[in-house]
């Protein structure tokens, strides 16, 4: 009798502990996309928009737009769903032309159902092309967003137009976060002499998170974009200071997953034979710690399917581009998208 009442007492035991231990994760997805060039097919006289026209050099017809909107929405709707089997939660994008261009992709049957908002600013950039940040309705609440300029001038101090920075707040799941969406400036020109402007880039987005973070001390931000530089690069270890092992963080440091992927030769754009990983999400420090029923980051990808990828000639092994040596191809983007998983436990 009191050997089955020990037992009874351990399995008791083992089973609260075990019972105790097992949680539930709720996942979401935050999620990076250069569309390469989605334009309409209106031309707008201020802009420089004239080559993706119908009578332009792209020959930019409608049916080629439609195409465009069909492949793009197709990877927005896949985005991190192996582990979700659903599309992102939040999607910051660049190289789009206009508001316009953004209802469309969120009316299209692959993400109508999911109930996107919109936030857009139009930017100074010359081409015309801006950032913007797409959002489900049911998981987040932005309540603040601003969109900051970057103002450059060249060697014979003439205007440089480039993209504004874009920065939302607001309410995840009940949970105050910040994200801020990047399309830094080109290496046109070559990489060294171009690298001023990103220097100037990560000052101002160095200047943004710090003013976030004295106004919220204790919120979470999110960094976002294609920034024309790898992790490695001075504007990421010298300005905004990006570590790439949460070892070694301390508070107010920000962590950059993608230093790892770049280290291990992972990219998600390719030029003359050489993989670069321009397009990064970085995270602040407290996003990484354990807290009950708090969001911290889980891990981080970069979605290339087969599908998105060139199998034959010049650009094979490269990413599926819309154009490729002048020529109308019907791909996607000449980038990977890149995406963070959070998760929590829920009761």
């Amino acid at each position: 009798m009191n050997i089955f009442f020990t037992l009874f007492v351990v399995y008791f035991t083992v089973g609260c502990a075990l019972a105790q231990e097992a949680k539930t994760y709720r996942i979401r997805t935050v999620a990076f996309y250069n569309l390469e060039n989605l334009f309409d097919t209106a031309n707008d006289p201020l802009i420089l928009d004239d080559d993706r026209t119908p009578d332009g050099k792209d020959n930019w017809t409608m049916a080629r737009y439609r195409q465009k909107i069909h492949n793009m929405t197709k990877v927005l709707s896949e985005i991190g769903s192996s582990d979700t089997q659903t599309s992102p939660d939040i999607i910051g994008l660049c190289e789009l032309e206009n508001r316009q261009v953004l209802e469309d992709l969120i009316t299209h049957p692959h993400l109508r159902e999911m109930d996107y908002g919109i936030v857009h600013f139009d930017s100074p950039d010359k081409r015309g092309i801006d950032v913007a940040l797409l959002y489900k309705k049911a998981v987040f609440l932005p309540s603040s967003f601003a969109s900051l300029r970057l103002v450059l001038t060249n060697e014979n101090d003439y205007r440089v137009y480039t993209r504004d920075q874009l920065a939302v707040g607001g309410i995840l799941d009940g949970e105050q976060i910040h994200l801020i969406v990047n399309h830094w400036p080109s290496r046109s020109g070559g990489e060294a002499k171009s690298r001023p402007y990103r220097i100037a880039a990560a000052k101002l987005n160095k200047r943004i998170l710090d003013s976030i973070s004295k106004i919220h001390p204790d919120t979470k931000i999110i960094g976002m974009g294609d920034f024309n530089d790898d992790p490695m690069d001075d504007s990421f270890k010298k300005i905004l200071k990006a570590k790439g092992k949460v070892a070694k963080l301390e508070k107010g440091d920000l962590f950059n997953p993608m230093e790892m992927l770049f280290k291990k030769g992972i990219g998600s754009l390719a030029y003359r034979d050489r993989w670069n990983l321009f397009d990064q999400i970085y995270i602040t420090a407290n996003i990484t710690q354990e807290s009950q029923y708090r969001y911290r980051f889980w891990k981080a990808g970069i979605y290339n399917p087969t599908y998105l990828i060139d199998k034959k000639g010049q650009y094979k092994g490269y990413p599926l581009r819309t154009y490729a040596g002048g020529n109308y191809i019907g791909g996607y983007s000449d980038h990977f998208p890149v995406y963070i998983h959070l998760i929590k436990a829920v009761n």
